[in-house]
């Protein structure tokens, strides 16, 4: 689906269904010569190239701190993509691992690294590398890691404990890889995603990169939707395309009750979020996050209180237990929603809920009780209404789910497998 006016040669997604060897890469381009050394550092700058993996980091302030680094140097390509809801990292590994690979390639020689690694979270993935690395070995020495399938195992201290030989848990911070990381050494961990846009850049510039995108958020998304009854689309738009262009060029026939963003991190937001813009600075200004730019629209089966409770339920079984206010935090915000949904939640109950939801953030060594924090407080800003009638035991959908022997939790049904078909998924 086409929802950007740049040319093919900057776009990530291709229409051709099958993965994309050695030879389509080098037709289209690939692997060609471009900008190299400080001449890319400030192409990418100028560029204003931000993290693609959730934070939204410049890039280029990333590289800086590397290059100032003593000593031997790493980067990590991270793919792990622990958002249930996202496909994107998995897509790029799976059908352009060359596009990927040159973009590591370039960041690693940029850098000095003197090793790279490429982080995945699944074997199809992991297999699909393998085989782009047979075709054409990286100009420093690679090594893919194949970690656990986990909410933490992408973010950047887990994934340079997994590659260390230990758990993919995150470790406190100070320090942060770029100062301690993969062996000891300073390591650039750069999302695979943000790496699939070098080589455009390196041969192109900053001005071509900056033809699409926002001032503050230059460039092309990649997006994934999940809605009730649909296969989740992967599509790529100019950042700033608001959100009801995507779900009319998905073919969206009814208006979603509203939606959770940025995988599970950006939380909720009511229905008239169809309008709002798909960037950094759009979705902080309506409360929200872009993160991994994964959205799921809510139709007629779904409750948003009860969406958030399944979150909630997932984010207390993911936590990784080191963290007590994770634990204890992620459980007590778990109950109260159950308790709404089951209609015999207490008002004082709920207060504590919208307390939680600020004060129980930036307590965990990760993100994950930041992200169950948010999707609490969004909840109460965004569906007020819809919680008071819960505490009376008026919802009838989850009266209906109450009285349901079982049903599949938000984080199953919305979650993307990496064997699902990924045809439709794909330009078209």
């Amino acid at each position: 689906m086409r929802v950007s006016a740049l040319t093919d040669d900057a776009r990530l997604l291709r229409p051709a269904p099958e993965r994309e060897d050695l030879g389509c890469y080098r037709t289209a381009g690939g692997y060609g010569d471009g900008l190299t050394g400080d001449d890319l550092l400030a192409a990418v700058d100028a560029a204003g190239l931000r993290g693609r993996g959730g934070g939204g980091f410049p890039v280029a302030r990333k590289w800086e701190a590397l290059c100032m680094a003593d000593g031997p140097r790493d980067v990590v390509a991270n793919g792990a993509e622990g958002e249930p809801a996202s496909l994107k990292d998995r897509y790029l590994l799976c059908r352009r691992p060359h596009l990927v690979l040159d973009g590591l390639e370039r960041c690693a020689l940029m850098i000095g690294a003197e090793r790279a690694w490429v982080y995945t979270a699944d074997a199809v993935t992991t297999a699909s590398v393998h085989a782009a690395l047979r075709e054409r070995p990286v100009a420093v020495p690679v090594v893919v890691h194949q970690a656990p399938h986990t909410y933490v195992s992408g973010e950047e201290t887990a994934a340079v404990r997994a590659i260390d030989g230990d758990e993919a848990l995150p470790t406190a911070k100070p320090p942060r890889p770029f100062e301690r990381g993969v062996g000891g050494r300073p390591t650039l961990v750069q999302n695979v995603e943000t790496l699939a846009h070098v080589p455009f850049i390196a041969a192109h510039g900053a001005k071509a990169f900056r033809a699409a995108g926002t001032d503050s958020t230059p460039g092309t998304l990649l997006v994934t939707l999940s809605a009730p009854g649909v296969a989740p689309l992967l599509c790529e738009v100019d950042a700033g395309t608001p959100l009801d262009r995507v779900l009319d060029a998905a073919g969206l026939g009814w208006t979603p009750a509203g939606f959770v963003m940025g995988g599970f991190a950006g939380g909720l937001l009511g229905p008239q979020a169809r309008e709002v813009r798909l960037s950094y600075e759009d979705l902080l200004a309506a409360g929200s996050l872009l993160g991994c730019a994964a959205v799921i629209a809510l139709g007629a089966p779904d409750c948003p209180v009860a969406v958030a409770g399944e979150i909630l339920a997932y984010f207390a079984a993911e936590t990784t237990r080191q963290c007590g206010s994770c634990v204890r935090g992620t459980q007590a915000m778990r109950d109260v929603v159950a308790q709404l949904c089951a209609g015999h939640a207490s008002a004082d109950a709920v207060e504590k809920l919208d307390r939680w939801g600020t004060t129980l953030r930036g307590r965990g060594a990760c993100g994950l009780l930041d992200a169950a924090a948010h999707m609490a407080a969004s909840l109460m800003r965004e569906f007020p209404v819809l919680v008071h009638t819960h505490l009376g035991g008026g919802c009838a959908i989850c009266a209906a789910e109450q009285s349901s022997p079982w049903r599949e939790p938000a984080a199953g049904r919305f979650a993307v497998a990496i064997d699902i078909d990924l045809e439709r998924k794909d330009a078209a």
